[in-house]
């Protein structure tokens, strides 16, 4: 996957739009952040991932996931996107626009 694939899924979906964030691009929701591509280029900065599941993420595909010290006490997970597919990487970036979108435009994405 790249940050391109990552853009294509989320503008689909209600009150999802481009920003930026640390000078990076960034996907934002009603400007809260949905995620955004680390300095890497390569890394998806991905927010609303409990510690618990972001360790069982790490632990289970290694290549795909990680985070680094800044991070560890943040519920973020970081995503190598050259690493990973649609299929890891859409779910968990669903869940956080849900969280972050109205309910209104939750329910007319459904």
């Amino acid at each position: 996957m790249t940050f391109d694939d990552v853009r294509k899924i989320a503008l689909s979906w209600p009150e999802v739009e481009d920003g930026t964030s640390y000078g990076t691009p960034a996907l934002k929701v009603r400007k809260k952040m949905l995620a955004r591509l680390k300095e890497d280029g390569d890394s998806l900065v991905m927010p609303g991932v409990p510690q618990d599941e972001r360790d069982m993420l790490v632990e289970s595909q290694p290549k795909a996931f990680y985070f680094t010290d800044h991070y560890k006490d943040y519920p973020i997970v970081l995503i190598r996107l050259s690493k990973a597919n649609r299929a890891t990487v859409e779910p968990l970036l669903r869940r956080q626009w849900r969280a972050l979108a109205s309910k209104k435009a939750v329910g007319a994405a459904e």
